[in-house]
């Protein structure tokens, strides 16, 4: 049997409330009740138009599912559950590591279970979240995430901006630091690798911006070279064929100009891991730092 997670948005509303209704209806009768059985096809649709949600599907039928939701240090997971047809086949742990794709850059993947269900707080644990509050019945748990990466060669650094483009939504603002030569042209790469756009990714440095059309129905992306704007209200000058809001906006050299173009941000700091420039034929490593900030 085959195990396929995929990311889904409001589109997915459907599957997801059958599998919330049958995983959440199969557990003991709580009480109160779950907030889950109360759901219907609109508050689903409502709660994947934040940062969307994962489904899991075994041999192409729906039987987990998972809503990504932002808290003020990182994603929380809403409505996890698994059919319990399909529970054992490790679809569950398929879907933890796949919302820890999508928290690329957070601090943290939280979670709230309940106290009743000491296997599911168990379940938790065993994937390396611990408890960080009870609050009858409910228990909170969360696993730290990195925010920093080496980055010894190009490679890596593309590999990591795909890891993040894979996790990026429509409406979001990443802005780009490091001085010449750092990556960040190189990461953009990666990162439009990840949203599945058309158009290699090149430094916008000559034309300020570029739209590269998404391929799969998803978020065109924004190629931004700030270096030589004076401010935000030339970009409107730049007649983009595409709207921001529905669009992924990545601005190189954008600190401290491009923060209003977005309620939040992932901002990227791209630094050499070493003082000076490496001699002839050595590396040149890179450290990453994933931040997100949320307002101004």
């Amino acid at each position: 049997m085959t195990v396929v997670v995929r990311r889904v948005g409001p589109e997915a509303a459907a599957e997801v409330l059958a599998v919330v209704r049958e995983a959440f209806g199969a557990r003991p009768p709580l009480d109160p009740p779950a907030d889950a059985l109360g759901e219907d096809e609109a508050s689903i649709a409502r709660m994947l138009s934040v940062r969307g949600g994962l489904v899991a599907t075994l041999d192409g039928v729906p039987v987990g599912c998972a809503i990504l939701d932002v808290g003020p240090d990182g994603i929380v997971l809403r409505r996890f559950g698994v059919t319990p047809a399909a529970q054992g086949q490790g679809v569950a742990t398929d879907l933890v590591e796949a919302a820890v794709e999508a928290a690329t850059g957070r601090s943290a993947v939280r979670v709230v279970a309940r106290e009743e269900l000491p296997e599911t707080v168990g379940f938790w644990e065993r994937h390396g979240f611990v408890v960080t509050g009870r609050s009858s019945p409910y228990v909170e748990l969360a696993l730290w995430l990195g925010t920093t990466f080496d980055t010894p060669d190009a490679d890596t650094m593309r590999r990591l901006g795909e890891r993040v483009g894979t996790s990026l939504v429509a409406g979001d603002l990443v802005v780009l630091t490091g001085e010449l030569g750092a990556g960040k042209t190189t990461f953009t790469q990666g990162l439009g690798e990840g949203m599945q756009v058309r158009g290699g990714v090149t430094s916008p440095t000559f034309v300020i911006a570029r739209v590269h059309p998404s391929l799969v129905e998803g978020p065109d992306l924004v190629h931004v070279d700030a270096y030589r704007l004076g401010g935000l209200d030339e970009l409107d000058d730049l007649d983009l064929d595409t709207s921001l809001d529905s669009a992924v906006t990545v601005v190189e050299w954008g600190a401290g100009l491009a923060e209003g173009l977005a309620e939040a941000r992932l901002e990227v700091v791209i630094e050499r891991t070493v003082g000076d420039a490496p001699a002839e034929g050595e590396l040149d490593p890179r450290r990453v730092s994933l931040r997100w900030v949320i307002g101004k």
